[in-house]
């Protein structure tokens, strides 16, 4: 379980900070979808900076239980969120594809936290 325990949370904090990183640099794609689910631009960094605490909790969560499993949770609700912005305004799947894998992958790295 350790190792698969490994393998999805650095998945995750990968992706969490991935997907900060094109935020912060305004990947058009990534801009676009982000206006079109009606997030506004003045609020992209702030859902940047908390892709990124979540991604480096995950990582710190390697020595420390808690925060790797508060940090997890946090970034499963970040992305439903994200989910239920894109249900919303009737995206198409491709649309929220990135959104719904790391979704999936935070479920995972959820329950494997748990059994920890």
């Amino acid at each position: 379980m350790k190792i698969a325990l490994d393998i999805f949370g650095a998945l995750l904090a990968f992706a969490a900070i991935g997907s900060a990183i094109s935020k912060l640099l305004k990947v058009p794609d990534v801009m676009a979808a982000m206006t079109a689910v009606g997030v506004k631009v003045s609020q992209v960094p702030l859902l940047a900076l908390l892709e990124i605490a979540g991604g480096l909790g995950i990582i710190a969560g390697i020595w420390n239980k808690t925060l790797g499993l508060v940090s997890t949770v946090a970034l499963v609700l970040y992305f439903a969120g994200a989910l239920t912005a894109h249900t919303r305004v009737k995206s198409k799947i491709a649309d929220a594809g990135a959104a719904i894998g790391i979704f999936v992958i935070g479920l995972v790295t959820t329950y494997l936290q748990l059994k920890r």
